[in-house]
């Protein structure tokens, strides 16, 4: 199962969505979680996932993962060739290492990252970012080449996004 998960802040709470889907190129999500939190700390230049990462691990703890799960958060696991790592290296980090975590990111962070793979769909000429920790980076590009929908935004990446705006 794949777990992507997404956060919107309003003014005094989070609302982390998940969706649940079995492979790849699903069109469509086996199942939905969400959980609104208060808003635990301010944004912070450089330090996005001091923000997100709690919200994401509340959320996880109401979902059982299997140890072939895979999880893929809005925003980067890797930031630089120096090891610096973003929200999706600090949730694996938290996770104890024992699932892969995917990062797509539709916004480019500017350090170089031999890690970083970008993605173009459909007919767009912007495109995804990706990055990933317990497997391969190369075989995750292919794999969100794949994703539903003739978009940009793979179609259950959209819906993430418009339900954690909801």
């Amino acid at each position: 199962m794949i777990y992507a998960f997404d956060t919107y802040y309003y003014e005094d709470y989070a609302n982390t969505v998940c969706i649940a889907f079995e492979d790849w190129t699903s069109e469509k999500e086996v199942e939905v979680f969400t959980e609104q939190t208060p808003v635990g700390s301010a944004y912070e230049s450089g330090a996005f996932y001091k923000r997100e990462l709690p919200c994401i691990v509340s959320l996880l703890d109401k979902i059982t993962l299997k140890h072939e799960d895979i999880i893929v958060v809005d925003g980067y696991v890797t930031l630089d060739n120096e090891g610096k790592i973003g929200l999706g290296g600090h949730l694996y980090e938290a996770l104890k290492e024992k699932f892969p975590v995917v990062g797509i990111a539709k916004n480019e962070f500017t350090t170089p990252d031999s890690q970083r793979r970008t993605v173009f769909r459909g007919e767009s000429k912007t495109p995804l970012f990706v990055t990933a920790i317990g497997m391969s980076v190369d075989e995750v590009q292919l794999k969100v080449e794949q994703m539903h929908g003739t978009y940009r935004m793979p179609t259950l990446l959209k819906k993430l996004d418009q339900l954690s705006r909801a």
